[in-house]
């Protein structure tokens, strides 16, 4: 049984859809102070837009595209108590757009977390132990083999980079079923990459992780944004499954009922898709949206089952081609079973 400290998933990650109002919104309902913001519009085409507390408000990166860092006054305009507040800016609060936000919560403060391996001090971190993510803005040094401390405790399984400073290089994704010599691209569909400029061919370990000297990781006096997500049991699941081609598609074990699910498939091309019980709170999940395309939400991407301890595919092609492989990031709606010793329920 996947029994696990963390009870309410809800205290760390949720989802919140809203309707915008093209002026000053005030959204509330996520239930903590976001440290992480990633918002998408669902019925126009408008940018996946990410903002953090560790960049500062305002500032905004967009994961379809490798577009610089910029700043947006009438963007999302504050992190609060229990959500933030957004603008009048259209990507983010469009009046009677739908739009879906996903929220994780890091450290309330930052502080620093190097070791004697740490060749890089970030500028700037923010992380969280008990639920295995963190923030950390740093320079690179163009250094093959610089380590770049991400303050968990323990190794992440998904990290995610980009450079701040730069549209040449898009958004570097480490994940630990492709291992150090491998990666993906957020900002495209493209299938992994092989190449140790990016990773140095390390695994992360439980204090660092290690860069090789792409600048879209490690540019010389670049500024750099770094997201790490390590699994925390009954909250997050961070693995890979093979493709059957069936629409009694694979199952995937994680713990818990998710509440939010990433797949992407990495032997071949293809985009990477999200779902959340918030848009399907009942199956099967049919609503998608893309980290790396500005399109409006679509339900005829592919489809999936979120279960008491899992997922169920029920797709066959999209991701599930019969023998693909393909990668995954879910996060929970309620663990299995937590410390008080209750079940959780199927949907």
């Amino acid at each position: 049984m996947a029994y696990t400290t963390i009870n309410k998933s809800g205290d760390y990650f949720n989802t919140k859809l809203f309707t915008g109002n093209g002026g000053t919104n005030a959204l509330t309902g996520v239930g903590f102070e976001p440290s992480l913001t990633w918002i998408k519009c669902r019925d126009d085409t408008h940018n996946p837009n990410w903002f953090d507390a560790v960049r500062g408000v305002t500032k905004r990166i967009s994961s379809h595209s490798t577009a610089a860092e910029s700043t947006v006054a009438n963007s999302l305009t504050s992190f609060n108590n229990d959500g933030f507040t957004l603008g009048a800016s259209g990507g983010e609060n469009s009046n009677n757009n739908t739009y879906a936000s996903w929220n994780w919560k890091a450290g309330t403060t930052s502080g620093q977390a190097t070791n004697s391996y740490s060749t890089i001090t970030p500028t700037s971190i923010s992380f969280n132990q008990t639920s295995g993510f963190s923030i950390i803005k740093y320079t690179g040094n163009a250094t093959a083999g610089a380590g770049v401390p991400h303050g968990l405790g323990v190794a992440p399984k998904m990290v995610m980079t980009k450079n701040l400073d730069s549209s040449t290089y898009g958004w570097y994704c480490y994940h630990a079923s492709l291992g150090a010599t491998k990666s993906l691209y957020l900002h495209t569909s493209d299938a992994e990459v092989t190449s140790n400029s990016r990773w140095n061919g390390w695994v992360p370990d439980a204090t660092n992780v290690s860069l090789g000297t792409n600048h879209g990781v490690n540019g010389g006096s670049n500024n750099i944004i770094m997201y790490c997500f390590a699994e925390k049991t009954g909250y997050s699941k961070i693995g890979s499954y093979t493709g059957n081609g069936s629409a009694d598609g694979s199952f995937v074990y994680t713990g818990f009922k998710p509440a939010f699910l990433m797949v992407k498939r990495t032997d071949s091309t293809g985009n990477w898709y999200i779902n959340d019980t918030k848009r399907d709170p009942y199956n099967r999940m049919s609503h998608t949206l893309f980290p790396d395309l500005s399109d409006s939400e679509t339900s005829t991407g592919w489809f999936v089952d979120c279960v008491s301890n899992g997922f169920k595919i029920r797709d066959t092609g999209s991701v599930n081609q019969s023998g693909g492989s393909f990668i995954y990031m879910a996060f929970a709606e309620a663990p299995l079973v937590g410390t008080n010793n209750v079940p959780c329920t199927a949907r």
